[in-house]
């Protein structure tokens, strides 16, 4: 019942990383298209990058000077004081400087990220949005939420910290290196680079494994608040099927695991924390012992083999290269992530979308469509499960203003036919005409702004009662929304909340009843005026009151108008002009209801016998 997949984690962690290849930074450029009129202020904030990175090695070794004068004692007191004030005031104008050129890296990478991001943000909804159903019958819709947002602000971090931290790191790090050899010479910088960089790399390393563990650790964690959570919401299901025991066993071999996961990783956390005590400080210990060794040695030129100020310029150039050379490989991981982010959002942007017309205006109905609908030998597979033939061979039309009704068991292909009457999807073989004409013929834009649909489950949209039924022709006047509500039935029940029109419907219309929502939806309908209405079971969940007043309001809709309506309760459909009765995707019956129920070994008359029966 459980499952250990925690949410929080489907996030930066999760998202494939991709190698720091050749081929796939060029695919990344394709980002800088969005730069637009900020191409410059790129350059400039690259400016900034390098000014931060030569700041940065520059202070070590003005730092490093400091040092030169401990222990000094061959020179005059004022003079002293003098040479410390100003290497002092050189190193505040230094950090002014760093502040300065940090502050406009920082202002103008975040300038340009956020001009990318904004134009990429926009052509992935507007992908999405253009997307056929097929699309989403594939894709789950948290994953594509997902690389809207968390893919999005990878890209986003890469952009404005990692990329920028990646070139200041490594110019410091190289840079430090060869600024090593040169102040202090190879007797002492041989010791860092011999034990330093394969300390850090392989703390990284460990760093890594405790950080994959820790995620399994938390997952576990995560499982165990799953079953805790499931139990205590259906805790009427627990005690009335006396299943305490189970789920107390449930949990209990949950947090067993939690437990071994703990100890474990407290061994791994324990043993890296004795590995950085040892082995760091040991080899820092270790080469500032070597260091002293030879501020005691006098060279051939009689001076020492290492000057206190050299020693200085060691230690911070030491600290410098250490800390850069450290955070390169997590920069470089975000970036391998922002480049599988990057291939994640452009497998969005390059797909195959539906043709829709953005620049089309609402109900204009130019070419204001009769609703004469025909469907000729009709075979119909889901691209997702292309071995399932869901519709075959179906035959039928409607003329217009007819009432056509679909009806058959659960999965005999009547949501499937909704959906092609939309043009949600196209029929695998076969043809779809409207008015005579193919409906790939039509422009997909204009042809289903003519059309409208009442599903089963309606969904409303966040925000007021007035806005979502504006929802079917957004530039309708406010009487004009008043009198869609009123031949929807829905004008009573709104004008008795006390914001009326005004009042919020709440996350998907959870603050209206099921009724409701369904009069919201006619409404909504009835204010597109369509030539083409499909209901979707437009009754099947509601009470006898509410699909009174819902199915009152669903008549006078249809009046006029090409109907197809998939029924459920056979009761609703008997005015049919036409009732189509379908069994695992094929047409068994069709005729009026008369007609059907004169046929004594038709499916039509069993299935209302049984509902008859159980009603």
């Amino acid at each position: 019942m459980a499952k250990g997949t925690s949410v929080k984690h489907k996030a930066k962690d999760d998202i494939p990383k991709a190698k720091l290849s050749a081929a796939n930074f060029k695919k990344s450029f394709r980002l800088f298209k969005y730069l637009g009129k900020s191409k410059w202020i790129f350059v400039l904030g690259m400016f900034f990058v390098l000014a931060t990175a030569i700041v940065g090695l520059y202070f070590p070794i003005m730092a490093g000077k400091m040092f030169g004068y401990l222990g000094q004692t061959t020179m005059a007191p004022s003079l002293f004081k003098d040479a410390v004030s100003g290497t002092g005031i050189e190193l505040f104008v230094l950090l002014i400087i760093q502040g300065l050129v940090s502050f406009g890296r920082v202002y103008t990478f975040s300038i340009v990220t956020e001009n990318i991001l904004k134009g990429l943000r926009t052509d992935t909804f507007n992908k999405l949005v253009k997307m056929p159903m097929s699309f989403f019958s594939k894709n789950q819709v948290a994953d594509l939420s997902s690389r809207v947002a968390t893919d999005i602000n990878v890209i986003s971090d890469a952009f404005a910290v990692n990329i920028a931290e990646v070139i200041r790191q490594t110019i410091v790090g190289t840079g430090g290196l060869v600024l090593l050899v040169y102040y202090t010479g190879w007797d002492v910088a041989k010791w860092f680079l011999a034990i330093i960089p394969p300390i850090t790399i392989i703390a990284i390393i460990y760093g890594r494994k405790i950080r994959k563990y820790s995620k399994g650790f938390q997952d576990k964690i995560s499982e165990s608040g799953i079953i805790v959570s499931e139990a205590l919401t259906g805790i009427t299901s627990v005690k009335a099927f006396t299943n305490e025991q189970l789920e107390i066993s449930k949990y209990d071999k949950v947090t067993n695991e939690i437990r071994r996961f703990g100890v474990q990783y407290g061994v791994m956390r324990g043993a890296f924390f004795a590995f950085i005590i040892m082995c760091v400080f040991g080899s820092i210990f270790f080469i500032l012992y070597q260091m002293l060794l030879l501020l005691n040695q006098i060279g051939p030129d009689g001076k020492p083999l290492l000057s206190p100020e050299n020693f200085g310029i060691f230690m911070m150039l030491s600290f410098f290269v250490a800390a850069s050379l450290g955070g390169l490989p997590e920069q470089l991981a975000s970036i391998q992530r922002a480049l599988g982010a990057t291939d994640r959002v452009f497998d969005i942007i390059d797909d195959t979308h539906e043709e829709i017309n953005l620049a089309h205006r609402n109900n204009l109905n130019l070419n204001r469509v009769k609703g004469d609908l025909e469907f000729k030998n009709i075979q119909f597979t889901y691209p997702t499960r292309p071995d399932f033939v869901v519709l075959k061979n179906i035959s039928f039309n409607a003329k217009a203003g007819e009432t056509i009704a679909l009806v058959g068991s659960s999965g005999s292909g009547k949501s499937t036919l909704a959906s092609m009457a939309l043009r949600f999807y196209e029929p695998t073989s076969g043809e779809y005409t409207i008015d005579g004409k193919k409906s790939t013929d039509y422009e997909l834009t204009e042809l289903r702004d003519q059309m409208a649909i009442v599903p089963q489950d309606v969904l409303l949209f966040g925000g007021t009662i007035k806005e979502n039924i504006l929802y079917g022709k957004p530039s309708a006047t406010g009487a004009d929304v008043i009198e869609a509500a009123k031949q929807a039935n829905a004008y009573d029940f709104i004008m008795s909340f006390p914001d009326k029109f005004e009042t919020l419907v709440g996350d998907r219309g959870i603050q209206l009843s099921g009724g409701q929502r369904q009069r919201v939806a006619i409404a909504r309908a009835v204010l597109k005026n369509p030539s083409i209405l499909i209901l979707d079971e437009a009754t099947s969940s509601l009470d006898s009151e509410s699909e009174r007043l819902v199915q009152d309001a669903l008549d006078k809709l249809m009046i006029g108008r090409t109907s197809i309506v998939i029924a459920h309760r056979l009761s609703t459909i008997r005015k049919a002009d036409k009732i189509v009765v379908l069994q695992k995707g094929e047409v068994v019956e069709m005729g009026t209801h008369q007609e059907l129920m004169a046929n004594d070994s038709g499916l039509y008359q069993k299935l209302s016998k049984l509902q008859y029966e159980l009603n």
